[in-house]
This record gives C-alpha cells, sequence and structure tokens, in this order.
C-alpha cells in the first residue's frame, strides 16, 4: 500500500511540474520555472527515498533534495517579492 501511494505521490509531482512549465512557456515569468524543477526535484526525492538499499537511516541525505526544492521556492518568491518592488522604483 505504501508502495502505491509513493507513486500515486511521485506522479502527482511530475505533473505538477510540468503544469508549471506550461505556464512559463505561456507567461514567460521565471516563478513558474522555479516551481517547476523544485517539483522535479521533489519527485526524484521520492525516487530516491523509496529505494531499499539505505546503508544508515540516520543520514537522511535523502532528503537534502526536498530541502533543496523549498530552497528553490523560496528564492523564487523572494525573487518575485524584490524584482517588483525595482520594476515600481
Amino acid at each position: 500500500m505504501i508502495e502505491m501511494l509513493s507513486g500515486a505521490l511521485l506522479f502527482s509531482y511530475f505533473i505538477a511540474g510540468i503544469h508549471f512549465v506550461r505556464f512559463w512557456r505561456r507567461t514567460s515569468d521565471k516563478l513558474f520555472l522555479h516551481f517547476a524543477v523544485a517539483f522535479w526535484l521533489f519527485a526524484l526525492n521520492q525516487i530516491v527515498a523509496s529505494i531499499p538499499v539505505v546503508t544508515d537511516e540516520t543520514a537522511g541525505y535523502e532528503y537534502l533534495l526536498r530541502v533543496l526544492g523549498f530552497i528553490v521556492i523560496l528564492v523564487a518568491i523572494a525573487g518575485k517579492n524584490f524584482g517588483a518592488r525595482e520594476r515600481r522604483r
């Protein structure tokens, strides 16, 4: 059951990334491209986390991809907000 839910989550992340690429192509807004990259990093994290070969469970290196995805989202939001201020001046 867990494997099926893991696969569904992986597929959802991948489809969300595709939708954000479509929005980016339509609007040329880099925010959507950053979101697509972040969701694909989440999908890659799901793949890496589902590999059963784990040498040390306490290390948690596979979750660095998720952290990187959230950093990409935060940088994109900050860039969008600070870029809007610069354009108003």
